[in-house]
C-alpha cells in the first residue's frame, strides 16, 4: 500500500475519533441540561413534559435577549427591559426548579412570565400596532396549559390571555397614547418576525407532541400484541365487546418441565425466573418460526395453538414439528441444565375468546383443550403424547408409536400415540 494512502487513512481515523467524542459530549451536555429537575420517581410522561418545557424555555431565552437588544438599539430602553426581565425571570425559575424539582412551580412561573412580559412591552410601545403585535407571545400561556398541564386548565389561562389583550389595549392609551415613533419598516418587520417565530415554536411543540403520541400509541400496540393475537387485538380496538369464536379444526399443545418444582426449590428465585425466561424465550422464537399462536404460560407450563385465530389445514403438522424442536431445545438451549419436557397434543374443535376487562386474556376452551392438557399430564418424561384425532392427521408425515389405552381422568380409557420424528420418506 502506498505510504501516503496509509497516512491519509490514519489521519481520517484520528480526526474521526475526536468528532465522535465531541458529538457524544454535546449530546450528553444537552441531555444533562434538559434533565434539570428530573426525579427518579417521575413517570415517563412527566419526564417527557419536564424536558420539553425546559427545552422550550431555553429556546425562547436567546430570542427574548435579542429582542431587548434591538429595542435598546432603536432608543426604546424602557421597552428593552421587558424581554430582559422575562429572560431573568425564566432563568431564576429554571434554577429554582433544578433545586426543588417542582414541576407545577416551573409551569406556573413560565406561563405567568410569557403572559405578562409581552403585554407589558406592548403597553409601553403604545398598543398592538406600534408593538408589532408582540402580545401574540402571550398565547403560549393557554397553549402551554394544554401541553404541560391538564387540558381543562387551558380555559382559565385562555381567559387570562383574552383579559391581557383587552388590558393591553386600554392601558396603552393611558401609558403612551401617541405610540412609539418607530420606522414603519421596523414595525412591519417585527410583525412578520413575531408571527413567524410564534408559529414556529407552536408548530414545533405540536409536532413533538404528535410524535410522542405516535410513540406512545406504538408502545401500547406492541404491548397489546404481546398479550393478544394481531387479528384479535385489531378487533378488540375496533369493537371493545366480547370476542368469541368457534373453530372446527385446530390443534392444542401443552408442554411442562418435568420435576421443575423440586428443581426450583433448590435454586434462588432470580435463577428460577431467569431459567424460565431463557427457556420460554427460546420457545417463543420457535412459535414465531412455525407461525402458530402462543396462548399463555402457567408456571412452568407452556400452551400453544395452531389453526387459531387463523385457520390453517396443517395445524397438526405445525404443532408436531414445533413439539419435536421444543423437546430438543429443552435439552440443549440452556447449557448446564438438562431439562426434560412432557408434551401433549390433541386436535379438534375449540372455542376461543377474550375474557375480562382488566388484564384480559385470549383463551381456549373445549374438550380438545382438556385432552391436550391430559396428554401432557399423563405423559412421560421427554416424550410427546398425542390423541387419535391428532395421530390421524400426522400418520403420513410423522413417525408415531402406538401406546395403547391410557386411563384419563373424566374420560376413561383413551387411545394414545407417541410422536417420534418426522417421516423423511
Amino acid at each position: 500500500m502506498n505510504p501516503r494512502n496509509v497516512s491519509v487513512v490514519s489521519l481520517r481515523r484520528t480526526t474521526d475519533i475526536p468528532e465522535s467524542a465531541l458529538a457524544r459530549h454535546d449530546r450528553g451536555m444537552r441531555d444533562h441540561v434538559l434533565s434539570i429537575g428530573a426525579d427518579e420517581a417521575d413517570s415517563s410522561d412527566l419526564r417527557f413534559r419536564k424536558r420539553l418545557l425546559v427545552g422550550i424555555a431555553l429556546l425562547i431565552l436567546p430570542i427574548a435577549f435579542l429582542w431587548g437588544c434591538i429595542y435598546w438599539a432603536v432608543g426604546e430602553e424602557a421597552v428593552a427591559v421587558t424581554p430582559w426581565a422575562y429572560a431573568a425571570g425564566s432563568i431564576i425559575s429554571l434554577a429554582v426548579f433544578a433545586r426543588n424539582r417542582n414541576f407545577p412551580f416551573l409551569r406556573t412561573a413560565q406561563f405567568l412570565l410569557i403572559l405578562v412580559a409581552p403585554a407589558a412591552g406592548a403597553v409601553m410601545l403604545g398598543g398592538l400596532d406600534d408593538s408589532s403585535s408582540v402580545v401574540v407571545w402571550s398565547f403560549f400561556a393557554p397553549l402551554g396549559a394544554v401541553a404541560f398541564d391538564r387540558p381543562r386548565r387551558a380555559w382559565p389561562w385562555f381567559a387570562a390571555f383574552v383579559v391581557t389583550i383587552l388590558a393591553t389595549v386600554v392601558l396603552a392609551e393611558v401609558v403612551r397614547p401617541d405610540g412609539a415613533n418607530l420606522p414603519n419598516g421596523f414595525v412591519r418587520t417585527f410583525d412578520v418576525l413575531n408571527i413567524v417565530l410564534v408559529s414556529f415554536v407552536t408548530t414545533m411543540l405540536l409536532v413533538i407532541f404528535a410524535q410522542g403520541r405516535d410513540t406512545a400509541q406504538a408502545r401500547v400496540e406492541t404491548l397489546l400484541l404481546n398479550v393478544l393475537p394481531e387479528e384479535v387485538a385489531q378487533r378488540l380496538q375496533a369493537e371493545p365487546n366480547s370476542i368469541a369464536d368457534h373453530f372446527d379444526d385446530a390443534s392444542i399443545l401443552f408442554a411442562d418441565v418435568v420435576d421443575f418444582t423440586p428443581l426450583a426449590s433448590r435454586l434462588d428465585a432470580r435463577d428460577v425466573v431467569g431459567m424460565l425466561d431463557r427457556l420460554f424465550t427460546a420457545f417463543d422464537e420457535l412459535v414465531d418460526r412455525y407461525e402458530v399462536e402462543k396462548i399463555k404460560t402457567i408456571g412452568d407450563c407452556y400452551m400453544v395453538a395452531a389453526g387459531v385465530p387463523r385457520p390453517r389445514p396443517d395445524h397438526a403438522q405445525a404443532l408436531a414439528g414445533l413439539a419435536l424442536e421444543m423437546k430438543d431445545c429443552a435439552r440443549t438451549c440452556l447449557p448446564g441444565n438438562d431439562l426434560r419436557l412432557r408434551i401433549g397434543i390433541s386436535s379438534g374443535p375449540v372455542v376461543a375468546g377474550v375474557i375480562g376487562r382488566r388484564r384480559f386474556l385470549y383463551d381456549l376452551w373445549g374438550d380438545t383443550v382438556n385432552m391436550a392438557s391430559r396428554m401432557e399430564s399423563h405423559g412421560t418424561s421427554d416424550e410427546i403424547q398425542i390423541t387419535r384425532p391428532t395421530w390421524q392427521l400426522l400418520r403420513d408425515d410423522f413417525v408415531t408409536e402406538r401406546l395403547g389405552l391410557v386411563d384419563v381422568k373424566g374420560k376413561g380409557a383413551v387411545e394414545t400415540w407417541r410422536l417420534v420424528a418426522r417421516n423423511d420418506r
